[in-house]
């Protein structure tokens, strides 16, 4: 990860425009030459992410993807060249999905919120694709449940249909790429996102969230991921050479994502139907 970098100059302004004066800051992440920051004042908090080299490109386009999208209070500001860039949020209180199925992975009896939490993720997704925009890189940290609902972020790769494929996508986090994308990336053909493959990585998502493992079991298959590129990752997916995990601490529940991860591409539902189904899951 390498050291946290300094917090960049030019977002200074922007971020004291948001809080207020005196400015906190709290170091959030730093993964990929992108770093995050959480800045808090007397008027309020904000997310503020800073790149450079491939971080800045990144950064870049995420700026990009929130202006088109329109969110509203989503992106207040924005800057930078090809050599750096940054971006400020707002900062959205409340659990990500994984935080918000804590209780279940601890054996505690936190079903009705994690389902109430799933049900809302999906919507989430499904309102971002009745807009025409895909996420393309959903995962357990990537949604956060605030008072005013869930709010979808890391949005670098999102993509509006009927626009050309961002250049160097490569389905998001490998381990919840869809097989049909897998292969279509491997083969080096345009890696174009789809509503299909969201709903994939949608039923990963919460799979991961109630076993606290990623869905695909790699140890049955003999692989061990950390020692493989992403590239031979895809492959095995794309072969569909890997098993579902066996873990079942929520069978009802899981029942339903099994069939969106073992299902054709053409027969998952709509992120709108999975949200119906698993609100009829019994607790």
């Amino acid at each position: 990860m390498g050291e946290f970098p300094g917090f960049p100059t030019a977002a200074v302004a922007a971020t004291e425009a948001a809080c207020g004066i005196p400015v906190a800051l709290k170091e959030i992440s730093y993964r990929r030459g992108a770093a995050v920051w959480k800045a808090t004042g007397p008027e309020g908090a904000v997310a503020v992410k800073a790149g450079d080299g491939e971080g800045a490109a990144v950064t870049q386009r995420e700026a990009a993807v929130l202006k088109a999208i329109g969110w509203p209070d989503y992106l207040l500001a924005s800057g930078g060249d090809e050599g750096a860039a940054w971006l400020v949020t707002r900062w959205f209180g409340g659990p990500s999905t994984w935080q918000a199925f804590a209780p279940v992975r601890g054996a505690a009896d936190g079903k009705n919120g994690a389902l109430s939490a799933s049900v809302d993720l999906c919507r989430a997704v499904a309102e971002l694709h009745s807009s025409g925009w895909i996420h393309s890189d959903l995962q357990p940290s990537h949604g956060l449940h605030t008072d005013h609902g869930v709010r979808l972020i890391d949005c670098s790769w999102s993509w509006r249909e009927g626009t050309q494929p961002v250049t160097g996508f490569r389905g998001g986090i490998t381990h919840l790429v869809a097989p049909e994308l897998a292969a279509s990336i491997n083969a080096g053909q345009p890696a174009t996102p789809s509503t299909a493959g969201d709903v994939y990585a949608l039923a990963g998502t919460l799979w991961t969230c109630v076993t606290g493992r990623w869905p695909l079991d790699y140890a049955v298959a003999g692989i061990e991921p950390g020692r493989l590129t992403p590239a031979e990752i895809r492959a095995h997916i794309a072969g569909h050479r890997i098993p579902l995990d066996t873990a079942a601490p929520w069978p009802a529940f899981q029942d339903l994502l099994r069939l969106v991860l073992l299902g054709r591409a053409s027969d998952r539902p709509t992120a709108a139907e999975l949200a119906e189904t698993l609100a009829k899951v019994a607790r």
